[in-house]
């Protein structure tokens, strides 16, 4: 029976909860205390504007660590047949008897080099990055989790699994035409839906994680999470800088490398923007205000699912901010498993988002999972190497992933600009 991990309820868990509070409740206290000082005297003092800072790093910290503790408990086991029970199994057999076969097949690659019972895929040219063995399923599966656990962009995206090389998804961006009549008055025909055809191709990605021969004889170690655990963080930290800044060669399309225009112009194709009221900072007065147009650049629909993404520097800036009533604006997860809130809406942090700075798209706000498409084409590639790097034995492993926006109504961005 598969172990189900309720994160909300382990201690570790409970104590990085606590401390999160704690650390937020002191930067209130000494952020209060800096504001009142700047209302006196019109500046705050160098020691208490220190201890402010040394506060807001302590909370980041503390976001940090609850961050890691609900990541890894969403890291489940291998189930037994393999099989992550909300993804199909994409035309593979899928009986017992055969998983365990290419499962045992593939522990023998792994181990010894011996490749008898796997799958082959070759280069269809010398340039291409994608021959070696097709993993088995238990494998890809425990990537494709450790991934969605460690991507944040997987976390707030839709995600498709995809047998081809091109993923082309057709779309209205105009709309179907309708009207209203009377019970037995004519129907005049109405305009078609204006259609785009937009294209996601994947790209290969990969990694070359290394062990030594004691390390793959050892009957203990699982060599699908070992496999999975090393290409993890080299897979999702590619993954994360091509879903947000990528130009679409032979990576995905990240969301801030479309054009992006002020949003009262914006067309289909066009991410639109909300001016922060100052070059390269927020507008000194009501900063807040200008955060409320942002959440309300996106249509109503988009707005029940809406989420601000951005990194550290910027959650740090925005978390000593207030409304009109002296409440502050950025509140953390009230649980375990939750996220941080800003305006009442959800907050991803994402490092690969761009600082604060003159003219750069710093936050980003809609509905994610209506807004991009992450594309996989199944099928994951191991090629076993140990002659490169004597003793060791390297796994040259590739995937392929594409990415793009679908819908470009539903991001919009907050450009730092004074309009």
């Amino acid at each position: 029976m598969k172990e189900t991990k309720t994160v909300s309820g382990t201690p570790e868990a409970r104590a990085a909860m606590h401390e999160m509070m704690a650390a937020f409740e002191a930067f209130k206290g000494a952020n209060d205390a800096r504001l009142d000082e700047i209302e006196r005297k019109r500046s705050a003092d160098a020691l208490l504007e220190e201890k402010v800072a040394r506060i807001d790093q302590a909370v980041g910290a503390a976001q940090a660590r609850l961050d890691r503790v609900v990541s890894e408990g969403r890291r489940p086991g291998i189930e037994s047949d393999g099989r992550h029970p909300s993804v199909p199994a994409l035309g593979r057999a899928t009986s017992p008897l055969h998983g365990e076969e290419t499962k045992a097949a593939f522990d023998g690659y792994l181990k010894t080099g011996a490749s008898f019972g796997l799958e082959l895929k070759a280069g269809l040219s010398t340039a291409s990055n994608s021959a070696g063995y097709v993993v088995p399923e238990q494998t890809e599966r425990a990537i494709e989790r450790r991934l969605m656990a460690g991507s944040p962009m997987r976390e707030i995206a839709t995600v498709r699994t995809v047998g081809a090389g091109v993923f082309r998804k057709p779309v209205s961006t105009a709309g179907v035409a309708s009207g209203w009549v009377a019970e037995t008055a004519a129907r005049p025909e109405t305009d078609p839906a204006t259609l785009a055809l937009l294209e996601f191709p994947s790209a290969d990605l990969y990694a070359n994680p290394a062990a030594t021969q004691s390390l793959l004889d050892d009957a203990l170690i699982d060599l699908d999470e070992w496999l999975a655990a090393e290409v993890e963080d080299a897979f999702a930290a590619q993954e994360t800088q091509a879903f947000v800044t990528g130009d679409g060669v032979n990576k995905p399309k990240g969301f801030l490398s479309y054009p992006i225009v002020t949003d009262a112009s914006a067309v289909w194709g066009e991410i639109g923007s909300v001016a922060s009221g100052a070059a390269g900072a927020f507008a000194p007065n009501s900063p807040t205000d200008r955060l409320i147009d942002l959440v309300y650049a996106p249509k109503a629909q988009y707005r029940p699912n809406g989420r601000f993404v951005m990194n550290r520097k910027t959650v740090s800036a925005v978390r000593k901010f207030k409304d009109a009533d002296g409440n502050y604006i950025w509140q953390p997860a009230q649980r375990a498993g939750e996220t941080a809130s800003l305006l009442g809406y959800r907050v991803t942090e994402i490092e690969t988002m761009p600082d604060i700075a003159a003219n750069s798209a710093a936050i980003a706000f809609g509905d994610f999972q209506r807004g991009y498409l992450i594309v996989d084409r199944a099928g994951v590639r191991v090629l076993r190497d140990p002659y490169s790097a004597k003793p060791y034995v390297l796994f040259y492993t590739t995937k392929r992933v594409g990415g793009g926006v679908q819908n470009f109504d539903a991001i919009k961005v907050m450009k730092f600009s004074a309009s």
